[in-house]
């Protein structure tokens, strides 16, 4: 194959798209029981967050006021569009820095082509739309590493800093705390309907507003100390995220289907059976912690869409709700709601 072959669709070269190439939580939980990290009893003070409980990013503290924070987040396009497909995957990094509430400092560019079958100037425009969304956040790509890979790849290593006493890990929720969510559930199955050309352009356009939608609230949100936990959802969906959660604080989430922001024609098209092959390996992983009385397929498929850049996830105090709500309205995310609670045992309950 060569360059004279490329059809334009940078979809058609990889086996999935977006944050949905993820490998499946249990699988990866499989995986890590062999890492020598999991078995280490001398880890330093220092390291405030590491691997333990799938925490958005590494937290290194390096004095009493300054820590650092490192994330990487890499995948194949989602969309067509090599320049839309940059700002996703860099847009998509840099959220794992907003998710700890910390300040992103520079990032370092991962780019994996097949250079004997891109033309060149598609693989300009994909490292352009990354650069143009780090100029958004006020960074610079300071560097990075290529290889000549069978499928496009594309996506970041991104630096950060915080002041240790502002760090939100994803185990800190407490009983009785709100859920609040900052962007509508539904880009896994808007990318699948995508690659099926069953996407309408209206549909195209709310995909591309919202994965490229920057979680900048993350860093005030941080601040406030009745916001008790924050992450972000990403490849293990709405109940692979609140799981985690759940599981490090040693509680149960409790959320209403219906308080729940979703895409309308996400919602359309998963009740027509179009969803990834990710949800279904998602709810396969953990799909024995989710209570309800009655829940549809298509449901399941939603709660365990992959968002590619998708929203905050947040646990605050009820009565900081409001303040919450109000912060993220006034930085553009009209779509946050309180979808439900934490309360005392374990597990996600969904109450239909």
């Amino acid at each position: 194959m060569n360059a004279s072959t490329y059809n334009g669709r940078l979809t058609s070269l990889s086996h999935g798209g977006g944050c949905g190439c993820k490998i499946a939580p249990g699988v990866l939980s499989e995986i890590l029981k062999s890492s020598p990290l999991g078995n280490l009893r001398n880890i330093p003070a220092a390291l405030l967050a590491g691997s333990d409980n799938n925490e958005d990013a590494a937290v290194y503290q390096i004095n009493e006021h300054q820590a650092i924070v490192a994330t990487t987040d890499f995948f194949m396009p989602i969309v067509d569009d090599p320049f839309q497909f940059g700002r996703i995957a860099a847009t998509n990094a840099i959220s794992d820095i907003y998710a700890m509430g910390a300040q992103p400092l520079f990032a370092l560019a991962l780019l994996g082509m097949p250079v004997n079958v891109l033309p060149l100037d598609v693989i300009q425009k994909i490292t352009a739309g990354g650069e143009s969304v780090c100029t958004e956040a006020g960074i610079m790509v300071a560097g990075g590493h290529s290889i000549d890979s069978v499928e496009p790849i594309y996506g970041l290593v991104v630096i950060g800093i915080i002041d240790p006493k502002n760090l939100k890990r994803n185990t800190g929720s407490q009983v009785g705390d709100s859920i609040i969510l900052s962007k509508p559930l539904g880009v896994g199955i808007l990318s699948a309907a995508l690659k099926k050309e069953l996407l309408s352009e209206r549909g195209y356009q709310e995909m591309l507003a919202l994965t490229t939608q920057l979680n900048r609230p993350g860093q005030a949100l941080a601040q406030m100390p009745t916001v008790h936990a924050l992450t972000d959802v990403t490849g293990f969906g709405l109940a692979g995220h609140l799981l985690e959660m759940a599981r490090g604080a040693k509680l149960q989430a409790r959320i209403d289907w219906s308080s729940l922001p979703i895409v309308p024609e996400a919602l359309e098209l998963v009740q027509q059976d179009i969803f990834t092959g990710a949800s279904t390996r998602n709810w396969a992983s953990y799909g024995n912690e989710v209570q309800s009385t009655s829940l549809e397929p298509w449901q399941r498929h939603l709660l365990s869409d992959p968002q590619t850049s998708g929203g905050l996830l947040m646990a605050c105090a009820p009565d900081a709700e409001g303040e919450v709500l109000e912060l993220l309205s006034k930085s553009g995310f009209s779509a946050a709601k309180k979808i439900g609670s934490f309360t005392a045992g374990s597990g996600l309950l969904v109450n239909t």
